[in-house]
């Protein structure tokens, strides 16, 4: 009972007593005036959205070059998977799987679970909520180090710069991999893991 009487506010994690209102008013947080509520609004909407734009982006951000270098004998364009290749042939073994797992596996493992997660609560399924809470949590662990992709492609682009008389410029698949990591975060941030659990409350 006390735990249902609970509210904790989205912002600051100020916990404060339900308050009980009338139809149309809104509670306010004593800390940070910021709206309450029992759970993330349109907790599940926002995930999918997030998470379709997310995939949808995925495949320019690995098929578009990242890059565009200009020097003395020509001109290169290399996506993710290119520099990849390049830095495996060129000897940098452990700086190629690196970047392959930051820039690839990751963001794409990323949107698998969430997907799993969301699928799993719009069906209502009571399977094993423990396991997709601490898949949730695994999610947010790994979410603190979604800028690591970003930081992998701009060494990247450092190796790859061999000369001064190099201009290197970015290309269309590095704003659509920027995207990518940043709609995987908010598609994590708008997910309310207690819907994990309300399907086991609706079983007789």
């Amino acid at each position: 009972m006390l735990a249902s009487a609970l509210v904790a506010c989205l912002e600051c994690d100020l916990l404060h007593r339900q308050p009980r209102l009338p139809p149309g008013s809104e509670a306010r947080c004593t800390r940070c005036d910021a709206l309450l509520h029992a759970r993330k609004p349109a907790s599940l909407a926002r995930t999918w959205a997030f998470l379709f734009a997310a995939m949808i982006l995925y495949v320019p951000a690995n098929a578009l070059p990242i890059m565009d270098t200009s020097s003395l004998f020509g001109t290169q364009r290399d996506t993710i998977l290119s520099g990849v290749a390049f830095l495996w042939t060129s000897g940098s073994f452990v700086l190629a799987v690196l970047v392959f797992f930051a820039s690839v596996i990751v963001p794409l493992a990323k949107m698998i679970a969430l997907t799993v997660l969301a699928a799993s609560v719009q069906m209502r399924a009571a399977w094993r909520p423990r396991t997709r809470a601490r898949l949730y949590r695994m999610i947010e662990f790994v979410g603190r180090w979604s800028m690591l992709d970003i930081y992998v492609v701009t060494i990247l682009v450092a190796l790859v710069q061999i000369s001064t008389l190099a201009s290197i410029h970015a290309g269309p698949g590095a704003a659509a991999f920027g995207a990518v990591v940043v709609l995987t975060m908010f598609a994590a941030a708008s997910f309310d893991p207690r819907l994990i659990w309300d399907a086991l409350g609706e079983k007789p």
